[in-house]
């Protein structure tokens, strides 16, 4: 009876020790995954780890025989650029991988393409596949200036396109002391929408630039009407791509204060004569600058690049 008992016990202390090896794998593999993501996570945190680049040459750079991105991304594993030819095209025309330099280790975060040829008219986006390996929405790059409809795509153009005339000659005003600034504040849209505002390009960037423009009461309108005030300097509230108005749909008289960014550096389409051409927004744009400064007011641009229009 005592060896049949004895027996018993070995058979359950060898199945006891079977489970504790198993127990104590599973619990060392847990803990690796653990210290695996954490690590991850710090990688991706430590932002003050991160690698830095002190050139100027970032995004787009456009010529008709070749065509360069450099973006930095130094959280990336991947880098994916998706060139289409329309700013609705439903699949891309090419996907390439950008390069980093190195297998898997990024120089400096910058991640890049040569393209040999001439892409004028393609747009674009990136798509960013995280070290732990998340896949991120295509977007332009963020260092994009020019941009589809919407801001959806990045648009490579030739940018000595959108120079109007005498824009190599344009200067902005200086004053010989700051603290002489009168600054007035507007909202690009609001300043000319009216229908009594005299102006044709109502909510538009050439509203600014039109002179002689009077309301029903004979009262000068727009740039006349702040010349009249003495103003040095016009602060434009937000004037850059933002998110929250349909370009498309632009005769629904969407209405935002532009404080939801969408691309920091491409200027807003909604604005435009033409939200569909990627040029003609960046050219009005200049021309109403180069007006202002014509008539002795400098430009101030509200950027707030401490707000998101979306995160995802």
């Amino acid at each position: 009876m005592n060896v049949y008992i004895t027996k018993i016990n070995k058979k359950t202390l060898s199945i006891h020790t079977i489970k504790r090896k198993k127990f104590v794998f599973l619990f060392a593999i847990f803990i690796i995954m653990v210290f695996y993501n954490r690590c991850i996570e710090m990688k991706l945190k430590e932002y003050s780890t991160y690698p830095t680049y002190s050139e100027n040459d970032l995004g787009l750079l456009y010529t008709s025989e070749r065509t360069v991105l450099k973006v930095w991304a130094p959280s990336a594993s991947k880098v994916l650029l998706r060139l289409y030819t329309s700013w609705d095209a439903v699949n891309p025309k090419e996907v390439v991988e950008m390069s980093n330099g190195v297998a898997n280790s990024s120089i400096n975060g910058i991640w890049r393409i040569n393209l040999t040829g001439d892409f004028k008219g393609y747009f674009y986006t990136i798509q960013i596949v995280t070290i732990d390996g998340k896949e991120l929405l295509e977007t332009p790059d963020m260092y994009a200036t020019a941009v589809s409809v919407n801001g959806k795509r990045g648009a490579i153009i030739d940018m000595k396109e959108t120079n109007p005339n005498g824009w190599d000659n344009d200067v902005t005003p200086v004053l010989a002391h700051k603290n002489e600034a009168i600054i007035y504040e507007l909202h690009l849209r609001d300043l000319s929408v009216s229908k009594s505002s005299g102006i044709k390009n109502k909510g538009k960037y050439l509203g600014l630039t039109e002179t002689n423009t009077v309301n029903s009461y004979n009262q000068s309108t727009g740039l006349d009407h702040i010349k009249e005030l003495g103003v040095t300097h016009v602060h434009l509230q937000p004037t850059f791509d933002f998110y929250s108005i349909d370009e498309t749909t632009l005769e629904k008289n969407n209405f935002n204060w532009g404080y939801d960014p969408q691309n920091y550096n491409a200027v807003e389409g909604s604005y435009a004569s033409d939200p569909f051409d990627p040029i003609t927004r960046i050219k009005e744009y200049k021309q109403m600058v180069q007006t202002l400064h014509k008539n002795g007011i400098g430009v101030i641009m509200d950027m707030v690049y401490n707000h998101t229009g979306k995160t995802e």
